[in-house]
C-alpha cells in the first residue's frame, strides 16, 4: 500500500517479529496512510459479543452425569426396593400414552447392557464437558435434560404403540445439538463467509449421521429428536452475553437432578 502512494518501505525480520521500515522523513506520512487504510478497510470478521470463556468447574457436569448413570445402573442391577427398574422406567410408548409421563425422564438413565451404558457414558461425558466449558455445568446439563425429555415425548407421539426404548443416547445427541447450534449462533453475526458461520452446525449434523444412525437396535428417531431439541436449546442459549452466574448454575443443575429423582419416585412408588 505504501509503495502505491510512492513511499519506500521494507519488511525486515526482528527476532521472532517482523518490522516495517521506512525512511525517517516519510515516517509521519507512512503512519497516516496506514491508519487511513485501516479505517477504510476494517476486518470482515467482527469480534464475538463476548470472547468465549471456559468455566473453571466444567468437570462437575460430566462427573454428575456419569455418577447418575452408574447409580441407576447399580440400583437396577440389584433390583433395589424389590422392583424391576427396567420394566418400571423404560420408554414404553403405550404405557406413556396411558399417563406414565415420567418415563420420558427415567428412560434417559436406563440401559439394556453394559456396552450400551459405557458408550453413552463416554460420548455424553465428552460432549457434556465441552458444553459445560461454554455454559457452565448446571446450565449445560439442565438444558440437555430438558431437551432430551422433550425429545422422548416427541418420540412417543409418533412411534407405534409397540415401541420400547431406553438409554442416555437421546441426551448425548441433545448435547451435540446444543453445542452445534450454540457455536453457530455465536458466529452468525461474525461477518465471515457462510462456510465459517455454518461449519459448527454442519459438523454437528455430520456427527449425527456418522454416530446416530448405525446399529441394529439404534433408535434413530430418538437421536434425531434429541439433536433437534438440543439445537433449539443451544440456539436460545447462544444469545447470552456471559456464562450464567453460579446461582443460575446451581438452580439449573439441581433442577435437573430433582426432575430425575422425582421421575424415579413416581416410577418406583406409584401412588406415594
Amino acid at each position: 500500500m505504501l509503495h502505491a502512494v510512492g513511499l519506500e518501505s521494507q519488511v525486515v525480520a526482528n527476532g521472532e517479529l517482523w518490522s516495517l521500515v521506512v525512511l525517517s522523513p516519510t515516517a509521519a506520512a507512512a503512519i497516516g496512510h496506514l491508519r487511513g487504510y485501516e479505517r477504510e478497510n476494517p476486518p470482515k470478521r467482527r469480534m464475538l459479543a463476548r470472547p468465549e470463556q471456559m468455566h473453571r468447574h466444567a468437570w462437575l457436569g460430566p462427573a454428575a452425569y456419569v455418577s447418575v448413570l452408574l447409580l441407576v445402573a447399580w440400583l437396577a442391577g440389584h433390583r433395589a426396593f424389590a422392583t424391576n427398574w427396567l420394566a418400571a422406567g423404560v420408554l414404553d410408548t403405550a404405557v406413556v400414552r396411558s399417563g406414565e409421563y415420567w418415563r420420558a425422564v427415567t428412560a434417559l438413565t436406563l440401559h439394556f447392557d453394559v456396552a450400551h451404558l459405557l458408550g453413552n457414558m463416554g460420548f455424553g461425558a465428552f460432549f457434556g464437558w465441552l458444553a459445560s466449558q461454554l455454559l457452565g455445568p448446571g446450565v449445560a446439563f439442565g438444558g440437555a435434560v430438558a431437551a432430551a425429555t422433550l425429545a422422548n415425548a416427541l418420540n412417543v407421539a409418533v412411534q407405534p404403540v409397540s415401541h420400547v426404548s431406553a438409554g442416555a443416547s437421546t441426551m448425548v445427541f441433545s448435547l451435540l445439538g446444543l453445542l452445534a447450534a450454540y457455536a453457530w449462533r455465536r458466529r452468525e453475526s461474525s461477518g465471515e463467509r457462510w462456510a465459517y458461520r455454518w461449519s459448527p452446525l454442519i459438523a454437528g449434523v455430520f456427527l449425527l449421521g456418522f454416530t446416530g444412525v448405525g446399529g441394529e437396535n439404534t433408535d434413530v428417531l430418538a437421536h434425531l429428536t434429541g439433536f433437534i431439541t438440543g439445537a433449539v436449546t443451544g440456539w436460545w442459549l447462544g444469545r447470552l452475553s456471559q456464562i450464567p452466574r453460579p446461582r443460575v448454575q446451581w438452580l439449573a443443575g439441581l433442577g435437573a437432578l430433582a426432575s430425575i429423582a422425582g421421575a424415579w419416585w413416581a416410577a418406583l412408588l406409584p401412588g406415594a
